[in-house]
C-alpha cells in the first residue's frame, strides 16, 4: 500500500507551496502590501524571469508545531532537507538542486543571514522562527542581486511579521514524539494612535530526539515596534534564540543502521574502571541576538527608497570530552609521576565562536508606465573570535582552568551595489537586466598564523527577457552569472580558489482559475565549484574542494490542480543530471582519470506531492509525500559512498473555530510524519584514506549515515484572543 501511494504521489508539492503565486492572480503583478517593502528590492514576482516558489503564513501555519524551518520546506520543488537529531528539531539542513546550505542565500527582511565564515545558515539558533515569518520565496538558480554572499544554488528571503491591524494575543502549544513539547505567546497592540504597533513572541522547545540523547532544549523572542503613517513605515526589530543541544553529528555505520538505528557515538569514553560511559554535557551552547532598524519611505508617486541598519551578536561553544589526548596539542608540558613521564590525558574541552556582524543596506526603486528600476547594496562587516579552553583534565601538568590552547581572530568587509531595470518593450514583451558589484576583504589567523588575507572583486551580470503569450501564459529566459568566495573551512583544507557559475533558466508559466503549472529548464555551468566531498572536519562540518568544470543541468514541474471547492492536488517534480566533468582521483597510490562523475549529494529524481481536502469550513485535510532518488555521498561513484533513494509520506490535519467573544479562534493541528515508518536515510559522509603498511598504497573507503526518525507525530492548539 505504501509504495503503490508513493508511487501515485511522484509529482508533489505540498499544500503550503503557492505554485508561485495565488490562483486568482493574472499575469499582470500582484499588489505589493505596506510591509513587504522590505524585501521588495531582493524579490521578484511572476513577471520576472526567475524561477521560484512563494509561502505565505497561513499556508505554513499548519505544519508549524516546533519544527525548524528547512523541514517546513521540504515540499518545495528540488528541495532536500535532513535532521541530525532524526525529527526535524535542532540541527536541520537543507539543500537545492544538490547545492548545500552554504549555497543558499539566506535573508531576513533583505538584511543577510548566512555566517559570513563558514557561509551556513543555523536555524538551531532562531528556533521556532516560522511563528514570526509572514513570508518567503525561495529563488532557484542564481536569481536575482541579493546581500551577502552569492547564491550558488538558491536564495531564501524571508519576511517578518505584518503590522497587524487589530491587537490580539495568541497562545499556541504542542506535543509529540520524544517527548517534543514547544510553547510559545505572540501579541500586538493593534495600531495605537493610528500609528504605532508593539507586538512580540515568546517561544521554548524541547526534544529528546529521535537519536540517543540527542535533546534539544531552545528558547527565542521575537519584538517588533513599528511606526506607520501614508508615505513611511519605521520597525524596529530584536529577535533572537539560545540553543543548547547534544551534538549527534557524528553519524552510525552501515552495520548499525541495522543493529542499533538511534545510536549516537558522540560523548563516549571509556572510564578508569573500563567501563563504557557517555559524557553528560556533550552539547553545543550558543546564543545570537539580532537588532534591525527598518526605515521605509515613499518619496512621491514613483519613487521610494528603504535603509535598513544591522546588528548580530553570536556567542557560545560545544563542549567535547576527549581520551588520551597527546599534552603537545593544548601546550602542556609532560611531567614524571612515580617515575613515569605522562604525555597524554583524559580532558574536557569547549571550542567557542564570539562574533559581531553589522552593517547597513540599501535601495532605492522607481516605477512608471513601463520602466522599473532598483538601485541598492550593502555594506557589511563581521568580527570574529576563534578560541579554544580545556576546563578540565585528568592530568592538567602546568594549566589553568580554561587555558587557552588556540585563539584565532578573523575579520570580514563585505561591500555590494546593484542596480536592476525591468523595461516594457510593449504590452507582451519586457527585458530584465540586473548589474552587481560586490567586493570582500577577508583576513583570518589559524594555528598562530595568518590563515586568509585575500581580497575578491566580482561582478555579477544578469539579464533575461518574459513574453506574455496571453493573460493565462509566458514565457521567460535568463542568464546570470555569480562568483562567490571560499569560507573558513575551505582554506583550513588547502588553498582554494573562487568559483564561479553561468546559469541559464527557462521557462513557462500557465496560470488560470482551475489550474496552475510552472515548467523550467536550466543548465548551471560551474568553473572551479568548491563541492562537498563527503569528509568531515573534527567539529562535524562538511569539507569542499575545487573540482574545475562542473553542471548542473535539469528539468522542473510544480502544478496546481483544483477540484470543485473542497480539493487540490498539488504535485512537483525535479529531474536532473549533475557532474563532475574529466574527474581525476589518486588510488592506490596511481592517479585514474573517472571521466565524468555524479556531484556528491545531487539525486538525479527529487519528487513530492500534496493532496488537500477541506471536508467543511475550517478543516483541512493534507497528505504530504516526498521521494527522494539514490545520490552518492562522495564525487568518485564509489559503490559505498551511494545513498539508496527513499520515500515518506507525511499527514497533516488542521481544524479552526471561530468565536465572537474573548477567545476569537481556536486552531487544532495534527500532523503524522512517515505514516508507513519507511526506514529514511536523508543524509551522510564518506571518506577515503590510503594505508602504506604493507609496503604498498592501498586506499580504503568508509561512510557515516543519519537516520530519520519512522513514524511520529506532533499534535497542537493555538488560541488567539
Amino acid at each position: 500500500m505504501k509504495t503503490i501511494f508513493t508511487i501515485s504521489a511522484l509529482f508533489g508539492l505540498s499544500m503550503g507551496v503557492s505554485a508561485q503565486n495565488q490562483q486568482t492572480d493574472s499575469l499582470e503583478g500582484t499588489k505589493v502590501v505596506l510591509d513587504e517593502v522590505f524585501v521588495q528590492a531582493v524579490r521578484v514576482t511572476k513577471a520576472s524571469p526567475v524561477t521560484f516558489s512563494n509561502l505565505e503564513k497561513d499556508e505554513i501555519a499548519p505544519r508549524n508545531l516546533g519544527q525548524d524551518i528547512p523541514v517546513l520546506l521540504n515540499f518545495l520543488p528540488a528541495v532536500v532537507t535532513t535532521s541530525n537529531a532524526g525529527a526535524g528539531i535542532g540541527y536541520t539542513g537543507i539543500r537545492v538542486r544538490g547545492s548545500d546550505a552554504t549555497r543558499v542565500n539566506v535573508t531576513i527582511n533583505g538584511i543577510p543571514y548566512n555566517d559570513s565564515e563558514s557561509h551556513g545558515t543555523f536555524w538551531v539558533n532562531m528556533p521556532d522562527f516560522a511563528s514570526s515569518t509572514e513570508s518567503l520565496q525561495l529563488q532557484r538558480g542564481v536569481g536575482t542581486s541579493t546581500n551577502g554572499a552569492g547564491a550558488f544554488g538558491a536564495s531564501l528571503n524571508l519576511l517578518t511579521d505584518a503590522i497587524s491591524e487589530e491587537p490580539f494575543a495568541q497562545i499556541s502549544s504542542s506535543i509529540g514524539s520524544f517527548k517534543t513539547l514547544r510553547n510559545n505567546i505572540k501579541f500586538s497592540t493593534g495600531i495605537l494612535n493610528d500609528h504605532v504597533e508593539i507586538s512580540g513572541r515568546f517561544s521554548k522547545i524541547k526534544s529528546d530526539g529521535y537519536v540517543d540523547r540527542a535533546a534539544s532544549d531552545l528558547k527565542s523572542y521575537f519584538l517588533q515596534a513599528a511606526y506607520k503613517a501614508e508615505s513611511t513605515l519605521i520597525k524596529a526589530l530584536l529577535f533572537g534564540g539560545h540553543e543548547v543541544t547534544y551534538q549527534s553529528w557524528e553519524g552510525i555505520s552501515a552495520d548499525q543502521l541495522i543493529s542499533d538505528r538511534t545510536y549516537n557515538p558522540s560523548g563516549e569514553y571509556t572510564d578508569e574502571d573500563g567501563i563504557e560511559r557517555f559524557y553528560d554535557n556533550e552539547v553545543d551552547n550558543y546564543k545570537q541576538d539580532h537588532a534591525q532598524l527598518l526605515w521605509n519611505e515613499q518619496l512621491s508617486d514613483v519613487w521610494s527608497t528603504n535603509m535598513a541598519l544591522h546588528f548580530t551578536h553570536g556567542r557560545g561553544y560545544f563542549e567535547e570530552y576527549e581520551e588520551d589526548e597527546a599534552f603537545s596539542n593544548y601546550g602542556f608540558d609532560p611531567f614524571i609521576i612515580n617515575g613515569e613521564t605522562v604525555n597524554t590525558t583524559d580532558l574536557i574541552q569547549r571550542r567557542w565562536l564570539d562574533n559581531d556582524f553589522y552593517g547597513a543596506v540599501f535601495s532605492a526603486n522607481y516605477s512608471k508606465d513601463n520602466l522599473g528600476l532598483i538601485f541598492g547594496g550593502g555594506v557589511n562587516r563581521y568580527e570574529g573570535a576563534h578560541f579554544g579552553e580545556v576546563i578540565w583534565a585528568r592530568f592538567a601538568s602546568d594549566s589553568e582552568i580554561r587555558d587557552r590552547f588556540y585563539d584565532d581572530d578573523s575579520e570580514k568587509n563585505d561591500f555590494n551595489f546593484y542596480a536592476k531595470v525591468d523595461y516594457g518593450v510593449t504590452d507582451k514583451l519586457s527585458l530584465y537586466g540586473d548589474l552587481q558589484y560586490r567586493q570582500v576583504g577577508y583576513t583570518a589567523s589559524g594555528d598562530d598564523t595568518g590563515l586568509v588575507d585575500d581580497r575578491f572583486n566580482f561582478f555579477n551580470p544578469k539579464a533575461g527577457l518574459v513574453y506574455d503569450l496571453n493573460q493565462n501564459n509566458n514565457l521567460y529566459f535568463s542568464y546570470a552569472v555569480a562568483n562567490r568566495e571560499p569560507n573558513r573551512n575551505d582554506y583550513e583544507n588547502g588553498s582554494p580558489k573562487p568559483e564561479k557559475l553561468n546559469d541559464f533558466e527557462l521557462g513557462w508559466r500557465y496560470i488560470s482559475p482551475k489550474f496552475q503549472l510552472n515548467a523550467n529548464t536550466y543548465y548551471m555551468r560551474y568553473k572551479d565549484q568548491l563541492v562537498l566531498t563527503g569528509e568531515l572536519n573534527d567539529v562535524g562540518a562538511p569539507l569542499r574542494e575545487n573540482i574545475g568544470d562542473s553542471y548542473r543541468a535539469g528539468l522542473e514541474l510544480d502544478a496546481v490542480l483544483l477540484f470543485g471547492e473542497n480539493f487540490q492536488w498539488r504535485p512537483n517534480a525535479a529531474l536532473s543530471t549533475n557532474k563532475n566533468i574529466d574527474f581525476v582521483f589518486e588510488r592506490d597510490g596511481s592517479l585514474q582519470e573517472l571521466g565524468n562523475t555524479n556531484i556528491a549529494y545531487s539525486p538525479n529524481v527529487v519528487l513530492g506531492n500534496g493532496f488537500m481536502y477541506s471536508p467543511f469550513e475550517g478543516a483541512n485535510i493534507t497528505a504530504l509525500s516526498k521521494y527522494v532518488g539514490k545520490q552518492y555521498l562522495g564525487n568518485i561513484d564509489a559503490d559505498a559512498s551511494v545513498l539508496e533513494a527513499y520515500s515518506q509520506t507525511d499527514l497533516n490535519i488542521s481544524y479552526t473555530l471561530e468565536f465572537e467573544k474573548i477567545i476569537k479562534s481556536i486552531t487544532f493541528s495534527g500532523l503524522v510524519n512517515n505514516i508507513f515508518n519507511e526506514d529514511v536515510v536523508s543524509d551522510g559522509y564518506f571518506f577515503t584514506f590510503d594505508d602504506d603498511s604493507s609496503g604498498s598504497v592501498q586506499t580504503f573507503e568508509g561512510a557515516g549515515y543519519y537516520p530519520q526518525a519512522g513514524t511520529n507525530y506532533l499534535v497542537g492548539a493555538t488560541l488567539r484572543f
